[in-house]
């Protein structure tokens, strides 16, 4: 059996979703065939219990330059205008407060330069610099138990998206599946691609699929794919495998801690979860895995795959690893996985958020966490910070670690312009639709500003209303 489509998406996490959806809703591409090995979308990695289910704005991320917050900032806006667009009942995401909190002089004088002096307070106009009183009211426990003399200062912003990515992915697919032409192939592995003189063949466990063009949005399973047709071969991967401890409801909304700028993995931070805010998540641990998913041992091999044991990945390795600050971080990690051992040994990033925490008050959160492919570039010896993408004849290949999730329809909007130079011309992109249904519907600071005028002005009214009536009761 043979299926003939133009553009085959392989993945269906938060990425491949987005860009079916993309291609779906706003292109006049004919057909469009989404393939996933899992028996339903976003099981892995976009899977809302193997992530912070944040939107990365670049706000309060302390390790972005301003220039990397430039570039997150919009993708961030996209995903939040359609979630605003389409998730009225807040299903699949919540709002809440979020800030970074800066504890003792050293830290606070870097949040005020970074507000004042770099460009974010300008960048991000809801952003706010707060102190001790402001962070008290937003999250008590925070301050509870602190040290009166102790330095405190965090930039606040409302705009503290809470993502359930998982669902959102699915509503992608649904969307997409609604028009005409799209076809969605889940419990399908791909086995191989085969890239022939009129296009693709993709070889699964249910059968080949052809087509004029492919994306691969596999996560690092991307790379794997990419060396096996030989593209990428001056890249590996070190993937990295988060977990978190869980609390009680010790937080409103989202606080994190400063974080490393030579460091890609995300700082320590404190969350209410998007589905239950009776708890609260402390985390992500960052361990090195030689595995490509969380627990699947059969991707061990997969990693091998990729990372190829060539001189230059083994020498990347080495010179990554044995640097001064990224060594002991490592190191501490994998501590935090040992038994009661590691708990303790985590509470310390847990008590600079709420101080009051006991080693009893949290445990490792079971089932947790995922895997985040850090691309390591064989050719300087050293990590290439964000995403890459590769590009082929007809075929494109995505890996995408953090902030990859918060930025998916920003790739999105962009692969599709790869994919339209595909096919030559022959297809067009509605950009203006696409951000009328995403972007467009992202609250922006005028309009807060507007929606409190009217409502002010329509107290005022009830209040003159209020007035008229009273003295025509008195008369009566």
């Amino acid at each position: 059996m043979s299926e003939n489509t133009d553009l085959i998406i392989v993945g269906g996490g938060i990425s491949g979703a987005s860009l079916l959806y993309t291609v779906a809703k706003f292109t006049d591409v004919d057909d469009v065939t989404l393939i996933e090995k899992e028996r339903e979308i976003a099981a892995i990695n976009s899977h809302r219990t193997n992530n912070s289910q944040t939107l990365h704005f670049g706000d309060i991320e302390t390790n972005y330059t301003l220039e990397k917050a430039e570039e997150v900032k919009e993708g961030a806006e996209l995903l939040a205008g359609y979630l605003e667009g389409t998730d009225p009942d807040r299903e699949m995401h919540s709002k809440r407060s979020k800030m970074v909190l800066g504890v003792g002089d050293e830290e606070v004088a870097k949040l005020e330069e970074r507000y004042h002096e770099n460009g974010f307070g300008d960048l991000f106009p809801k952003l706010r610099e707060i102190g001790r009183e402001e962070i008290e009211e937003l999250e008590p426990k925070v301050v509870e138990g602190r040290d009166r003399s102790t330095e405190l200062k965090a930039l606040q912003t409302p705009d503290g998206y809470v993502v359930d990515y998982g669902a959102v992915a699915k509503s992608f697919v649904d969307a997409a599946r609604a028009e005409d032409g799209v076809s969605v192939h889940l419990g399908t592995a791909v086995e191989n691609v085969d890239e022939g003189r009129d296009g693709f063949t993709v070889e699964t466990d249910d059968g080949d699929f052809e087509a004029d063009a492919v994306v691969v949005a596999a996560g690092s399973h991307s790379l794997q794919f990419a060396k096996e047709m030989g593209y990428g071969e001056h890249m590996s991967l070190l993937p990295v495998a988060g977990s978190f401890f869980l609390a009680d409801d010790l937080l409103n909304g989202k606080v994190y801690t400063l974080q490393m700028k030579k460091l890609p993995f995300a700082a320590v931070h404190g969350d209410a979860d998007v589905h239950d805010d009776g708890v609260t998540r402390f985390g992500p641990t960052a361990k090195l895995v030689p595995a490509l998913e969380r627990g699947e041992l059969s991707t061990v091999s997969d990693f091998a795959d990729v990372f190829g044991f060539s001189p230059g990945s083994v020498l990347s390795y080495v010179n990554i690893l044995s640097d001064r600050i990224l060594f002991p971080y490592v190191v501490r990690n994998l501590v935090y996985d040992i038994p009661e051992v590691g708990k303790r040994a985590f509470l310390p990033n847990v008590q600079k958020v709420v101080p009051t925490v006991d080693v009893d008050d949290i445990e490792r959160a079971k089932g947790y966490g995922g895997v985040r492919p850090q691309i390591v570039n064989t050719e300087t010896k050293e990590l290439d910070m964000g995403e890459a993408k590769i590009t082929g004849d007809g075929i494109l290949f995505n890996i995408t670690p953090s902030p990859g999730a918060s930025t998916a329809l920003k790739n999105a909007m962009t692969d599709v312009q790869t994919v339209l130079d595909f096919f030559d011309g022959d297809h067009e992109f509605d950009e203006d639709a696409f951000r009328e249904a995403t972007i467009e519907n992202f609250p922006r600071v005028d309009d807060e500003a507007d929606a409190d005028t009217e409502s002010d002005a329509d107290a005022e009214g009830d209040a003159d209303d209020s007035d008229d009536r009273v003295p025509a009761e008195a008369d009566d």
